[in-house]
């Protein structure tokens, strides 16, 4: 949500964030309409002032045996007339917050410039892909080789864009996702929350999935939609509060099963697990302070940074650009890890930093000590990381010849002492 305060002191400002996104100018209409709505509640304000006016002078005129007819038959086309304009900056508010609402956030200064995902800029690469001895395969194949993997019971179930995990490689997920929130809350400080995986449609307009991606929810005949991230329930967690300065910033994890409907991507990814309408994220949250949200997106980026180091895992860090950004973002950090399999780097995190465009949506605000007034908090968000990607990546990092895959020893307290994960018999 965008603040109608800073449009109308900076209209070209604002413009110009939109154009770095690829979008028309709005503000001349935005103002055009906030002219509008102020109009209409000057005439409400007006309006009212002279019924009560008017209503003073009828009682007098009565108490003194006169006739009130005229003043009242004023008070009356008084009264429609604040109707209209009651009604007028209703109808007009409504617009103006359709277009806010429907605005994505504008870019950080530092955000490079680009159209799509071919200007995104790396910042850093950390560790080196392994030279095989073998071609490498794609996971699905070694999933299938293993036995564990069954993509065929899936769609049985479910259709496609699922997946049925047995044996290693279920206890497997199950210990990324143990292995990253022990991480997350164990060492940097995270709070485990355990949130709803169903939400009401105002929790998405919070975070501003809503109402421009609808069609990527799945939504369920009760009214609710299923989660298409911890972000979403997390966020929320701190809608309509006026927090402690001290308590900021507020940091939170969980493991939840996320649902999404993958409009737009047909054709993209239809084979192996790479993008399912189900899949498991441990998510990262952070309510932060005004002045602290870009440390505190620097941090967030290295935590989920420090588990694919933890497990061997080659990576790469990108900025996204202004075109590849998501609708609340207002600068992004995506992390690729190393799939030989498919000898490319594949996302596996995005962090990014909201400022108060989130905060403003939610009416999330915090009293700073010493001040009268209220500030909206900063929101950050962050994958840490996707388990079913990070489990993917696990087994084509370490396939080896015979099909069999070494578990990596950050990993083996997790899974019983296992070592090397072999085909099912």
């Amino acid at each position: 949500m965008h603040d109608i305060k800073f449009i109308r002191e900076n209209p070209e400002a604002f413009d110009a964030g939109l154009a770095r996104r690829g979008l028309a100018p709005l503000s001349a209409r935005i103002l055009e309409l906030d002219a509008k709505r102020r109009a209409a509640q000057t005439a409400f304000q007006e309006g009212k002032a002279k019924v009560n006016e008017a209503s003073k002078q009828i009682g007098m005129v009565k108490k003194q045996g006169g006739d009130a007819q005229a003043l009242m038959d004023q008070v009356a086309a008084l009264k429609d007339g604040i109707a209209q304009a009651e009604a007028e900056d209703k109808a007009v508010g409504e617009e103006i917050d359709a277009i806010l609402m429907s605005t994505p956030n504008l870019p950080a200064a530092d955000v490079p410039e680009g159209p799509d995902e071919s200007a995104n800029v790396e910042l850093r690469k950390v560790g080196t892909p392994k030279v095989f001895d073998f071609a490498p395969k794609e996971h699905d194949a070694i999933g299938a080789g293993l036995g564990l993997m069954d993509f065929e019971a899936a769609a049985k179930l479910s259709g496609a864009r699922f997946v049925v995990l047995k044996g290693a490689l279920a206890r497997m997920e199950r210990a990324l996702a143990a292995f990253m929130l022990n991480l997350h809350t164990g060492q940097k400080g995270y709070l485990e929350v355990n949130p709803p995986f169903m939400v009401r449609d105002e929790a998405l307009y919070g975070t501003g999935q809503l109402p421009k991606f609808g069609e990527d929810l799945f939504k369920a005949n009760t009214g609710h939609y299923l989660i298409p991230t911890a972000e979403v329930p997390l966020t929320n967690l701190v809608a309509g509060e006026i927090l402690d300065e001290t308590k900021l910033p507020i940091r939170m994890t969980a493991l939840t099963q996320c649902f999404r409907s993958e409009a737009g991507s047909a054709g993209k990814d239809t084979r192996g697990m790479i993008r399912q309408h189900q899949f498991a994220k441990v998510e990262m949250v952070s309510i932060a302070h005004p002045d602290q949200s870009e440390e505190e997106h620097e941090r967030m980026t290295a935590c989920a940074e420090d588990v694919l180091q933890r497990l061997g895992l080659p990576y790469r860090v990108i900025v996204l650009c202004t075109g590849d950004m998501g609708f609340s973002s207002r600068k992004t950090y995506d992390i690729e890890v190393w799939l030989p399999g498919q000898n490319t780097y594949r996302e596996i995190s995005s962090c990014s930093n909201c400022g108060d465009f989130q905060g403003r949506r939610m009416n999330a605000r915090f009293r700073a000590a010493g001040e009268k007034g209220t500030r909206f908090v900063h929101t950050l968000n962050g994958s840490g990381l996707a388990v079913g990607r990070t489990l993917i990546a696990i087994l084509e990092n370490y396939q080896q010849a015979d099909g069999s895959v070494v578990v990596p020893e950050a990993l083996r307290h997790y899974m019983g002492g296992l070592e090397v994960i072999t085909p099912h018999v």
